[in-house]
């Protein structure tokens, strides 16, 4: 018997008789998945039934840990944070987050992002900009090595896991976005102590929230961020859902830019920007503002204060 008919049928079973599945029973679906035991008919019903019922913390902490385990073993020390990039990006402008993670970066904190965004238009892309800001592009065996030089390095979902891929591209088959990108930003596949995370939709902060403190996360940071990534909009005071120390907590961003803006709206390249010889108030409140959120997130105080300097003080650092 296909080996993920139980789980199809415990969530198929029809209305008052289909449940949700444990967090067990996610893991065990997952594994009979990444194992390639499970017909490609059955994956793609698991999936469009999860869609329909609205995924739950135990099913996201089950996948996501039945992923991890899935992984190549992580070689060298953890990274301080874990910043995942899954959007799609059609909202959005340039990755102006890459600027924020090298700061933290520069702080002393090592940032290992892993991601893929595959609806971004050529030239904006995170990839496309990775060498813009200095971020190095690595395989997964190499990454170790190059956050220990450089205290920062950009991992393709592909090079983590191919696996994980394939079922992220599902989408292309089946029309509709699954619970695997929220999956993968929870996979945190170094195991950093901090992470922080986007959603494009304010219902998955708490989703993804409960799922960590499941999985044993310890300081989390979600926002409704720009196209769903980790980027906030310094014109907002956006609500934040997360954990400090593995409690519950929540805060707000406050504002740290006056008018209205569209994130897209932001001028300037991001290598002109971050050398100043490009100036937008704009852009760079974006990217101190989302700075001093990741620096909160890893304990540091005054973080707002801590990612002014930072900016400031940019081209003196040594990891510049």
């Amino acid at each position: 018997m296909n080996g993920l008919a139980p789980f199809v049928a415990i969530l198929g079973r029809g209305q008052g008789r289909a449940r949700s599945l444990t967090r067990d029973e996610a893991f065990a679906a997952m594994t009979e998945i990444l194992d390639g035991r499970a017909a490609p008919e059955a994956i793609g019903a698991l999936l469009m039934l999860l869609r329909m019922k609205g995924e739950t913390a135990p099913e996201i902490a089950g996948f996501a840990a039945a992923a991890r385990a899935h992984l190549s073993p992580w070689t060298g020390p953890r990274p301080a944070l874990d910043w995942p990039s899954y959007a799609a990006g059609r909202t959005r402008g340039q990755p102006w987050f890459l600027l924020s993670a090298k700061l933290v970066a520069q702080a002393g904190f090592p940032v290992l992002l892993h991601g893929w965004n595959s609806h971004q238009t050529s030239g904006s892309s995170v990839r496309d900009t990775l060498d813009i800001p200095g971020v190095a592009r690595c395989t997964w065996q190499d990454a170790p090595s190059y956050l220990a030089a450089g205290g920062i390095a950009y991992v393709a979902l592909e090079d983590v896991s191919p696996d994980l891929m394939r079922l992220l591209r599902l989408r292309d088959v089946l029309g509709l976005r699954s619970c695997i990108n929220t999956v993968l930003r929870m996979l945190n596949p170094a195991g950093a102590q901090a992470t922080v995370q986007g959603v494009f939709h304010p219902s998955y902060r708490e989703l993804q929230r409960d799922a960590a403190r499941m999985l044993g996360q310890r300081d989390l940071c979600v926002l409704k961020g720009g196209g769903g990534e980790f980027e906030h909009h310094p014109s907002k005071d956006i609500s934040l859902h997360g954990l400090r120390d593995g409690a519950l907590w929540e805060g707000a961003t406050g504002m740290a830019h006056p008018g209205r803006q569209r994130l897209s709206e932001a001028t300037g390249r991001l290598a002109d920007v971050w050398a100043g010889t490009a100036q937008d108030d704009f852009a760079i409140a974006i990217v101190v503002s989302t700075a001093a959120l990741a620096l909160d997130t890893l304990g540091v105080p005054n973080a707002a204060s801590a990612a002014r300097d930072l900016w400031t003080r940019r081209h003196y650092s040594q990891a510049a």
